[in-house]
């Protein structure tokens, strides 16, 4: 595990800036702890010297004044420190997190499908919050032991040579015993991670399903299985919580017997005569601050080493240069001005099969019909178009110049995504539809409901048919409120009888006259009866396009 992510500074401005202040401070901190071991020497020196003369030199308040500045400015520099890695913390989290959702936008629902929604909100609720600890602890304190370390090095061997080579020999021990005690806590933290991950998804699943559970009789069960994810993170916790209690006792144990060497030295020396006070105080002083910043540093490393996993999880999304959704462009890039909807040599890869490539030309006001049995791609292609789907080839969207992917198209998926609310905000996704429209849409979907209709989150208290069919009722209300140039449609007829069918199929058909182009994904007759265009897809991946019925 790297000290410090490179990532983390391309990516967040803020996070250079505080590395910047945290070296400034640490250059202070460092000069004052070298005035505060002179002022110490000097005060002492002077002070046994007075006791020999039988009077106080005014050196002495001298050193004691400058003792006291040094004192001083020591804990400005700290409060200096923590103020700025306090605030550089909480700006670099609202960076991180709004940068991941701006990605998560960007690349789409079938991006998010393929990570745990628990695992994802634990990275970016408690991981991120870890970072307090990065970057108010660690990354201070390791501007301050890559600048003060060299220099009271270089103090310690101006103020008494040998000392300062003891030091020198001895430092190296320090780090060795951090990169062992790091290689043993790395992979415990990681699972550590893991099992908060697994925490948070067990939850969720149980919240998600207790209506389910409790209709079964089977809700009691999950208290048992909460309750042992539960303990394995406690033990996990305490795990954690003892090897870094064991790691903080050999890094002191290793300074304390390195101090404890120059100690011994200068007793020696100071006994027989070949070292005076001044330099003995100056470097006793010294000795331990010399080893301080690098022991501290490793203890804040594993403390903060649950915000370094949650923010090297987070970079790994943002510096991820294989966008998933390559499909057209991004969802909040512009895109070219068109009128027709074009595909050239559009192939979707599967784990399963290889779907196309096919080019299509569908102008305004075409009915456009993926036909083909189910699974065998028409709703990859659907995504593939909306720009949530990796996929080779070129895409070009009807719509005015200046305006994004997300803008152009309307669309209704076999598995809508429905929030806890009434029907019509379901529709219209806004918590002021216009109810006239959204009592047309729904008529025009084929779902005889009320629009003020409450509705449980994820759909809750609707049929899988109905939830499909909000869905297609939120298509139509975005394509005729926002007059989008291409609606998408999967399978918006696949639970309705004929009736309702035939509604449905009028309203595509009044979609088109208006001018948008409408892409269906269908394998019921009545649907291909009304394309212009058909596209057949078959089960091995190869696609057709010739004229529909309608041409």
């Amino acid at each position: 595990m790297k000290p410090l992510d490179p990532r983390l500074l391309r990516l967040s401005r803020t996070a250079r800036g505080s590395i910047v202040a945290a070296a400034g401070t640490g250059l202070l901190r460092t000069i004052a702890t070298i005035g505060i071991a002179w002022g110490i020497a000097a005060a002492v020196t002077l002070g046994v010297d007075a006791v020999g003369d039988g009077s106080v030199p005014v050196a002495f308040g001298q050193s004691l004044a400058f003792l006291g500045g040094a004192f001083a400015l020591r804990a400005v520099a700290a409060w200096a420190t923590d103020d700025l890695a306090a605030r550089a913390a909480a700006t670099v989290k609202s960076e991180l997190r709004t940068a991941v959702l701006a990605r998560a936008a960007e690349r789409g629902p079938s991006w998010l499908a393929g990570r745990s929604s628990a695992g994802f909100a634990t990275t970016l609720g408690p991981g991120l919050d870890a970072l307090d600890a990065y970057f108010g602890r660690y990354l201070p304190q390791l501007a301050l032991t890559a600048i003060a370390t060299p220099a009271l090095l270089v103090a310690i061997a101006l103020g008494d040579l040998t000392s300062g080579l003891i030091i020198l020999f001895a430092l190296p021990v320090i780090p060795v015993f951090m990169i062992l005690i790091g290689l043993a806590t790395q992979a415990l933290q990681r699972k550590q991670a893991d099992a908060l991950a697994k925490l948070g998804g067990a939850f969720l699943e149980a919240v998600e399903g207790l209506a389910t559970l409790k209709v079964f009789g089977r809700a009691r069960r999950q208290v048992g299985r909460i309750g042992t994810v539960t303990d394995e993170y406690r033990r996990g916790t305490l795990g954690v919580l003892r090897l870094s209690f064991v790691s903080g006792f050999a890094l002191e144990l290793a300074a304390s017997l390195s101090v404890a060497l120059v100690a011994v030295s200068i007793g020696i020396r100071l006994v027989d005569g070949s070292l005076g006070l001044g330099a003995a105080m100056f470097v006793l002083v010294l000795a331990p601050e010399a080893f301080a910043p690098i022991r501290q540093v490793g203890a804040d490393f594993h403390a903060a080493q649950d915000g370094v996993e949650a923010s090297g999880a987070v970079l790994d999304v943002l510096s991820d240069a294989d966008t998933d959704a390559a499909g057209p462009a991004s969802a909040a890039a512009t895109v070219p001005a068109a009128t027709a909807l074009t595909v050239r040599g559009l192939t979707v890869r599967r784990p399963d099969v290889v779907i196309g490539p096919f080019d299509l030309h569908a102008g305004p006001g075409t009915v456009v019909v993926l036909a083909g049995p189910s699974g065998s791609g028409k709703s990859s292609i659907i995504a593939a178009v909306r720009g949530v789907l990796a996929s080779e080839g070129d895409v070009l969207l009807p719509g005015a110049a200046g305006t994004t992917p997300a803008e152009r198209i309307a669309w209704a998926d076999q598995r809508p995504r429905l929030v806890r609310g009434t029907v019509a905000e379901n529709v219209a996704l806004s918590p002021t539809p216009d109810d006239a429209d959204v009592r047309t849409a729904l008529r025009d979907a084929g779902l005889p409901l009320e629009p003020d209709l409450e509705v449980g989150a994820g759909g809750s208290g609707l049929s899988g048919g109905q939830a499909q069919r909000v869905a297609v009722a939120r298509a139509l209300y975005r394509a005729r409120r926002a007059q989008t140039p291409l609606v998408l449609l999967d399978e918006p007829t696949s639970a309705l009888d004929a009736e309702a069918e035939a509604r449905v199929v009028a309203t595509i058909r009044g979609l088109a006259d208006d001018g948008a182009v409408v892409v269906v994904a269908s394998h019921r007759p009545a649907v291909v009866a009304a394309a212009d265009v058909r596209v057949d897809v078959a089960p091995d991946g190869s696609v057709t396009v010739r004229p529909g019925v309608r041409a």
